[in-house]
């Protein structure tokens, strides 16, 4: 559940491929920086597309990407969905953003509750194909929404979602680069899934090299430009 173009941490502005800014606002600042109307629409869209794209991914079961991998390798261990488990892991990775002093926003609660639930209605409603061609239409398809719902909520501003806060937050302890914080976390994740039993292939593969290229071309034209100045460091 990452996109590689991250919302920022309270204290990080980011910039899109385009140059538009991903603000770097507290939840109250979010909530007064304008077009709310546009943005909560937006948002809630980008998360009910992002739980069913991963129903996709999961039912096409060509592999997962890090943090389904690991979602996945839990529900081979405890007698939970698959959206109840994301929403758990949600939570728990919420807690690594107490030492970080960050402050969730409206968009990061929405992301951990709304995906697990959108990702287990996917699962509910569409099967899972026996037919080859079908599977990769189903991972290629997943992918693709992916990187459309990620940029929908990211661009929303509102808040970034448990996992890309706390690598953020990370980057901004720790001085590491944006690459060595999320690559260092995702591996570890992976293993740890693939270790429980969770499904790795060529999905994972494809996701990894197709999600960065595909954010970066999308979060741009989703990223709503706000109405009030990004806080300074």
């Amino acid at each position: 559940m990452t996109a590689t173009s991250e919302a920022p941490a309270n204290n990080t502005t980011v910039k899109t491929p385009r140059g538009r800014q991903l603000a770097a606002l507290n939840p109250i600042e979010q909530l007064k920086a304008g077009h709310l109307p546009r943005r909560l629409v937006q948002l809630y869209i980008g998360l009910l597309l992002y739980g069913g794209s991963m129903g996709l991914m999961v039912q096409g079961n060509l592999g997962l990407d890090p943090w389904d991998v690991l979602h996945s390798g839990i529900t081979k261990h405890v007698n939970l969905s698959f959206g109840t488990v994301a929403i758990a892991v949600s939570f728990l990775v919420l807690l690594a953003w107490i030492p970080l002093r960050q402050w969730p926003g409206l968009g990061t609660i929405s992301n951990a509750i709304v995906i697990g639930l959108a990702v287990d209605l996917t699962l509910a409603v569409v099967d899972r194909p026996d037919q080859l061609w079908l599977r990769i239409v189903f991972m290629v398809s997943g992918i693709v929404v992916n990187a459309l719902a990620g940029a929908l909520y990211i661009g929303a501003q509102l808040g970034p979602g448990p996992r890309d806060g706390m690598m953020t937050g990370l980057v901004r302890r720790t001085g590491k680069s944006v690459r060595v914080v999320r690559t260092s976390i995702e591996v570890t994740v992976l293993a740890v899934g693939w270790l429980l039993g969770g499904v790795v292939g060529f999905g994972t593969i494809a996701y990894a090299l197709a999600i960065g290229p595909l954010v970066h071309v999308l979060l741009p034209l989703f990223t709503v430009k706000l109405t009030t100045e990004p806080a300074k460091n």
